[in-house]
């Protein structure tokens, strides 16, 4: 990872990650505030959920675009987007817009990490693969000391429009430095020639979003045909996106693709409320709540680490179960936590352990990922898997969104509200443990990975 070719591919990855590590616990932190001052608790959900939507849009747009071209165009449009995207969010007047500016910064952001995955695919060996997830893991480590923390800050004394806008120079420094060195990844020598799947990704977070929408509404006469509609544009959608029998789990990389998405879907959907949690019911500052995500982007680090040290031996099916069972716990324990009398400091207990179980599964899943990605097709294979990734988390954080609004409409009191979302995010995590079957046991076994034998 450091050699002189190497060295700053690297250094750019790490600085593109943290970039969007800092908005990411930014934005969360400071969203109790947000409501508070915009208002319209029933679209609090669709702040993350839209953000999501348009990030899968941009995900395969430039997961395509990396396998026709040099991945640097995709990355240079995503990034200014994103910073669009950040400074309208900053001057919304109301919640409406603040919604409408998070899909045009998911859409730049979505293009991020697709370059970073062809970046890894193309550039590093398969040994130094599992190490480079791990350390662009670790460059959550500084955003998720000081992010959360300072957006607080920020959010007090100068009031949450500054954690967005504060965010486009940093993010126009971070990307010049990036630039350059994904401008040196060459176009793949044989260019994909297949139609584009802009279409098709429109189609999906088009669909996704009708059927939150459909979900939300509380007349059933008007709920039930919109959800159809939805569900009919989304999965046809998405299975053109994805591998053959990804949405039946089929062993190795259709497996792999889906439960990235169900691992997302129950981290993300408790993952949205946290801070709404500990400060309307444990009655702390948007400073401890902060604190509290801080924890899980810690261990999530910490989780990744200990996976780079044991994919190869272990293999990624028991590591991703494993995960999977650690985030179950975390957030058993975080639900806990919202009881009367039980203190606020076991949310940073709880929410470090669902942290942990997220970091030792989530990397193992990419590196199943692109061990079957063919040469030179490592940007479509990574998109399917990260379509799958933010659509769970757009699902997941809508879902729980839905959940809130429904409460809101019938007067329900907070506390059994959140605990719903949590024992959805709970169920979730019981679902990724048995999908966990379906992934290879060792890297190595090439047969069961691409779903031609059983798994060993």
């Amino acid at each position: 990872m450091w050699l002189p070719g190497l060295r700053l591919l690297t250094v750019g990855l790490i600085l593109l990650v943290t970039l969007v590590a800092s908005e990411a616990l930014a934005v969360a932190t400071v969203m109790p505030k947000v409501e508070a001052d915009l208002g319209d608790i029933w679209l609090y959900g669709w702040v993350f959920s839209a953000f999501f939507l348009g990030n899968l849009v941009g995900l395969v747009v430039a997961g395509q675009a990396c396998d026709r071209m040099k991945p640097v165009i995709p990355f240079a449009t995503g990034l200014v987007l994103f910073m669009v995207g950040l400074v309208l969010g900053g001057l919304a007047g109301s919640m409406e817009l603040l919604v409408a500016a998070r899909v045009l910064q998911g859409i730049g952001a979505g293009a991020l990490p697709a370059v970073a995955y062809v970046a890894i695919g193309r550039q590093y060996a398969p040994q130094a693969r599992p190490r480079m997830f791990a350390l662009l893991s670790t460059a959550w480590v500084v955003p998720s000391v000081i992010g959360p923390g300072l957006a607080a800050v920020v959010g007090e004394q100068f009031g949450w429009r500054w954690v967005f806008l504060g965010l486009v120079p940093i993010v126009g420094v971070c990307g010049i430095a990036v630039l350059g060195s994904v401008g040196h990844i060459a176009a793949p020598e044989e260019p994909l020639e297949e139609v584009s799947s802009l279409r098709d990704a429109l189609l999906t977070a088009v669909g996704a979003g009708l059927a939150l929408v459909g979900l939300a509404e509380s007349r059933w006469y008007v709920a039930l045909p919109v959800l159809a509609v939805g569900l009919a544009i989304l999965v046809p959608a998405f299975r053109r996106l994805t591998p053959p029998g990804t949405l039946r789990a089929r062993r190795g990389l259709a497996a792999a693709v889906l439960i990235r998405g169900v691992l997302t879907f129950s981290f993300f959907q408790a993952d949205a409320y946290v801070p709404l949690s500990m400060t309307s019911l444990k009655g702390v500052s948007t400073t401890f709540a902060g604190i509290v995500l801080t924890a899980a982007s810690l261990t999530w680090t910490a989780g990744s680490w200990v996976q780079e040290r044991r994919v190869h031996r272990d293999g990624p099916r028991p590591l991703v179960r494993y995960g999977f069972v650690v985030l179950g716990v975390g957030i058993a324990v975080m639900a806990v936590t919202l009881l009367a009398g039980v203190p606020p400091v076991l949310g940073i207990v709880a929410w470090g352990v669902a942290g942990f179980g997220i970091g030792v599964s989530y990397p193992p899943i990419s590196l199943t990922t692109l061990a079957l990605a063919e040469q030179g097709r490592e940007g479509s294979a990574t998109a399917s898997m990260q379509l799958s990734d933010v659509l769970g988390t757009a699902l997941g954080t809508g879902i729980g969104g839905v959940v809130i609004a429904a409460g809101d409409r019938h007067d329900w009191a907070l506390r059994p509200t959140l605990l719903v979302i949590y024992g959805m995010a709970f169920a979730m995590s019981i679902v990724g443990v048995l999908l966990a079957g379906r992934l290879p046991h060792h890297l190595e076994d090439r047969g069961a990975m691409a779903g031609t034998t059983p798994a060993v």
